[in-house]
């Protein structure tokens, strides 16, 4: 597929919460696993556009501290498919070259789970193409609250923004440029609440398995055209 015109002026550091799939599947009357694993390989035709196009940092919500209440057998399909991304990743990490880091609390994971993330989280240190962040049971109060509770015992007067940042889950990844939730939901749903203060939010009515190069190439330009302001005049 050809490329897109794109604007000069492309974001560093895009989020992208990955929302609508049973939504998508439930429309065309399939079982909500149908539509995951539409997404699931949606965000990896996404992903590689990203890095093909140089944007540095992309990170997506991909399962929530929220989302162990849905069906269990929903859940199961999402750690089914979360094995295989994992797997393949680590078989084709050499080609792509993507440095991959998880984000949330990884400690109710599955065991083999917790074993292939720490393996690709090992094995993409030496890659410095695009940097990958997947939020896997992520929540951003939980994620404030671990960064409060690690901070208890240092002197007050040491806290400032950065030391608090430092303590995140994204410690050492700039803060996103912007942010895209696709399905039409206008809510931020508990995502990187510290790191989204100055970002640019676009709200897409397309669920996330149809949100591809076309949808993203609209809102890269609408973003171009953002006057980021920081407060500022």
């Amino acid at each position: 597929m050809k490329t897109p015109e794109l604007p000069e002026k492309l974001p560093r550091h895009i989020a992208i919460i990955l929302d609508g799939n049973g939504r998508w599947a439930k429309a065309r009357g399939l079982p909500r696993s149908a539509g995951h694993a539409v997404g699931s390989e949606n965000f990896r035709k996404i992903a590689t556009f990203c890095k093909d196009i140089g944007i540095e940092y992309l990170t997506v919500y991909a399962f929530s501290t929220e989302n162990w209440k849905r069906p269990p057998e929903e859940v199961e399909t999402l750690l089914k498919l979360f094995r295989k991304y994992l797997q393949e990743s680590i078989r084709k990490m050499e080609k792509n070259r993507v440095r991959i880091r998880f984000m949330g609390d990884l400690s109710p994971m599955p065991d083999d789970i917790k074993e292939l993330i720490a393996r690709t989280q090992e094995l993409s240190e030496r890659y410095d193409g695009v940097s990958l962040q997947i939020c896997l049971n992520y929540g951003s109060r939980d994620e404030i609250l671990r960064a409060c509770r690690s901070l208890l015992n240092d002197p007050p007067e040491q806290l400032t923004e950065q030391t608090f940042s430092d303590r995140l889950d994204s410690a050492g990844i700039p803060d996103p440029d912007l942010c895209i939730r696709p399905s039409g939901e206008c809510r931020l749903s508990n995502f990187l609440l510290w790191q989204l203060a100055y970002a640019e939010l676009f709200f897409v009515d397309t669920f996330w398995p149809d949100f591809g190069q076309k949808e993203l190439v609209k809102v890269l330009w609408d973003y171009a055209e953002r006057n980021r302001r920081y407060g500022g005049l």
